[in-house]
């Protein structure tokens, strides 16, 4: 399953990573997971502050391409 994870970083954007893992994952796994992948990027400093994040799971389409 894909999930979403937006974090505010210190230059006022927001930045969105997309996290496989399961349904029934923990949303704080999810935050460090997208917290993680940001912190190892050359991108400003992503706001630690778990309650800021937005997470939201992605539908699954039963297409098969």
């Amino acid at each position: 399953m894909s999930w979403m994870v937006a974090l505010l970083a210190e230059d006022g954007l927001q930045y969105v990573y997309r996290v496989y893992a399961p349904g029934d994952a923990l949303r704080g796994d999810l935050f460090w997971a997208a917290f993680h992948c940001h912190d190892e990027s050359a991108r400003p400093r992503a706001s630690d502050l778990f309650d800021s994040a937005q997470i939201w799971a992605l539908p699954v389409s039963d297409a098969r391409i």
